[in-house]
């Protein structure tokens, strides 16, 4: 099994996944601005153009904050100097040579 985490570990998880959330709210609310008010401040669109580009910048707002939520919590781990479950950086996982047996 690996290594507890320490409480400092867990707090720095919680702020990561806040600020991945917040900064994915953020990216989405942006995106969608984007995305629909051209169109729909510009153009004099009928109901169902109006329906399509919102549609549209729904789900270009859905994509972003997804994938900003990914992007943010996949690198975490790595930031830190390490995979989360995994050993230590100055710990080597075997010991004995690299080219021994398990």
């Amino acid at each position: 099994m690996g290594a507890r985490r320490t409480q400092a570990e867990r707090d720095a998880m919680t702020v990561e996944i806040g600020y991945a959330l917040v900064s994915s709210a953020v990216l989405a609310g942006l995106t969608f601005a984007a995305a629909s008010a051209p169109a729909l401040l510009l153009f004099d669109l009928g109901r169902t153009a109006r329906t399509v580009v919102l549609g549209l910048a729904t789900a270009a707002a859905v994509l972003a904050f997804a994938a900003r939520v990914v992007h943010v919590l996949w690198r975490f781990p790595r930031r830190e100097g390490r995979r989360l479950g995994g050993p230590a950086p100055d710990r080597a996982g075997r010991s004995g040579s690299a080219g021994s047996a398990p």
